[in-house]
């Protein structure tokens, strides 16, 4: 299966706390719960047949541009979240200092 990920809809659905990504039948999404000025992204889920074509990178992208446009703090518990960050440092300055 070859998916054109630039032409997949990211949604923002704030009822449920995710960003989603519709494919077919298929949801891939990326969970959040907001605390104050900060947003803690806890879980990226893609379904097997949607992994391996950057689906959850375009998820965290989605995510992680939501937070510096809102003027969010991030706290990357999510594993995927976490190393999207490292390999892509123009989103380092988003995480929320440990305290």
């Amino acid at each position: 299966m070859d998916i054109a990920i630039d032409d997949l809809d990211v949604q923002h659905n704030r009822g449920a706390r995710r960003f989603e990504i519709h494919y077919g039948d298929e949801l891939a999404r990326l969970e959040y719960h907001l605390r104050g000025g900060t947003i803690i992204y806890t879980h990226t889920v893609v379904p097997l047949v949607l992994e391996g074509h950057g689906i959850a990178g375009r998820l965290a992208k989605e995510a992680l541009d939501y937070a510096r446009v809102s003027g969010l703090s991030v706290v990357p518990l999510c594993p995927y979240v976490a190393d999207y960050i490292e390999k892509h440092a123009e989103y380092a300055d988003l995480v929320a200092d440990a305290k």
